[in-house]
């Protein structure tokens, strides 16, 4: 998760990450330069920006042809930019409204990007779940509908399990999303 902005600048450069993801194996500049169609030394400028952000590492040495050279790998085998908090909209939270799911969906990458690293860190796993559903509604009429019955779900699976005194109970947050989904996706 990359929550610097600076970093974000860095790792969103088109050729930066092209590199970055070339960079799931060691290699060196010379290598990545013959895979990207770039010269060495464009490719050592763009490495050492990845490199001043830490997304990029040491990963050894390979003399080749009498040179030594340095070999760089990629930090994480992908990357996510989080998402700055677009904070509650104004007038309080509206179910409804994009802003909204999008506010509740930036905090669930920061909370949940940060837990895993800390469970990673401990050699843990998270207790998470996550469900991914499509449904065609024929009509809004039926959209509107199935929104009350999920809310109204949800609602009554929480009040029975909630416990707010519970000794050493553990605290998780729920979210559930409907939204369209864009016209190119299969």
């Amino acid at each position: 998760m990359i929550a610097d902005p600076a970093a974000a600048v860095v790792v969103l450069d088109p050729v930066r990450a092209r590199l970055l993801g070339a960079l799931r194996e060691p290699a060196s500049a010379a290598t990545l330069a013959t895979k990207v169609g770039l010269t060495r030394q464009k490719v050592n400028y763009h490495l050492r920006q990845l490199e001043a952000h830490g997304l990029v590492e040491a990963a050894g040495t390979r003399v080749w042809g009498g040179l030594t050279e340095r070999l760089l790998v990629a930090t994480a085998g992908g990357y996510v930019v989080a998402p700055e908090p677009l904070g509650e909209p104004v007038g309080g939270p509206d179910r409804l409204s994009a802003a909204y799911l999008i506010a509740v969906a930036a905090r669930a990458v920061r909370e949940v990007g940060a837990l895993a690293r800390r469970a990673a860190r401990a050699d843990r796993t998270l207790p998470v779940l996550a469900l991914d559903a499509e449904i065609r509604f024929a009509t809004p009429d039926d959209r509107a509908a199935f929104a009350d019955e999920l809310a109204a779900a949800v609602s009554t699976l929480a009040a029975k399990y909630h416990d707010e005194k519970a000794p050493g109970g553990r605290w998780q947050r729920l979210l559930v999303a409907v939204h369209p989904r864009p016209k190119d996706v299969a």
